[in-house]
């Protein structure tokens, strides 16, 4: 897939799909990006479960924090990826250990890596790198 450019649809159909989002790389500062994120999330009526291994047992808007995907006791819809491009991979190795398999694996703004891409869609995942889904949704949802 051609990851420099997503149509509306293709984004649209994936943000209608999920309903559970493991959000690697949460914070639980309000000023951090993933925090602003997982509660714009959260009131969209997902179901956000944060994953940072530093807080794992905390709390993070009310959502207990996991330290890693496979510790998560619910299937997961999408994976929304708050980690720097060289840890993409990672997270695309841990997703693939899950059983099931998320649907989508989604990186943020800036992160992008796409052998690990590559990886995701081999095994059937679908990616979307460099986007936010808290500026997609009300673009193309709201």
């Amino acid at each position: 897939m051609n990851h420099d450019a997503y149509t509306d649809d293709y984004l649209a159909g994936i943000l209608h799909s999920v309903k559970t989002i493991a959000l690697t790389g949460a914070s639980p500062n309000p000023a951090r990006p993933s925090n602003g994120v997982m509660g714009y999330l959260l009131s969209r009526g997902y179901e956000v479960i944060p994953v940072n291994t530093g807080q794992a047992g905390k709390l993070i808007q009310g959502r207990t924090v996991y330290a890693r995907l496979a510790d998560i006791p619910v299937p997961i819809d999408m994976v929304d990826v708050f980690r720097a491009s060289e840890y993409l991979g990672g997270v695309v190795e841990e997703a693939l250990a899950l059983r099931p398999l998320p649907k989508i694996i989604w990186s943020q703004l800036g992160v992008r890596d796409d052998a690990a891409a590559a990886t995701a869609e081999a095994a059937g995942i679908q990616m979307v790198m460099n986007r936010c889904p808290a500026i997609e949704y009300p673009r193309l949802i709201a």
